[in-house]
């Protein structure tokens, strides 16, 4: 019996079908194959992953950090709730984000083709 989550998680990311076919069997999937199912976002050789993570996780920090939080709550919300209050939450999340520091800066940046400096706020 799957502990943990999977049995409400997996059907989410692979499909009913498969996720039975997985939770039943007790298969394991290797790497290609979880690439392929949306279980895993990428796959890397052991010597490339730690500086592919090193790489990402720097992509990341390098975003606004307000759009970054309210990203992942709006894209973890729709889940439990119905598509006009996730175009709801959708468009109070585009009115704080457009009223930060960090989203003048973005414009500012592209219109000056440059990096943009964010501070969170």
């Amino acid at each position: 019996m799957p502990g943990d989550g999977g049995c409400y998680f997996l059907p989410r990311l692979v499909g009913m079908a498969k996720a039975l076919e997985l939770l039943w069997t007790g298969d394991f999937v290797d790497a290609e194959e979880a690439l392929r199912l949306g279980i895993a976002s990428y796959v890397y050789e052991d010597a490339d992953f730690a500086a592919a993570s090193h790489a990402f996780a720097s992509r990341l920090a390098a975003q606004p950090p307000l759009n970054v939080q309210l990203i992942k709550r709006a894209a973890y919300q729709p889940a439990r709730t119905d598509l006009r209050t996730a175009l709801d939450l959708i468009s109070s999340h585009m009115a704080v984000v457009r009223s930060t520091h960090d989203s003048a800066e973005a414009m500012a940046a592209f219109r000056e083709r440059r990096p943009p400096l964010f501070q969170g706020r």
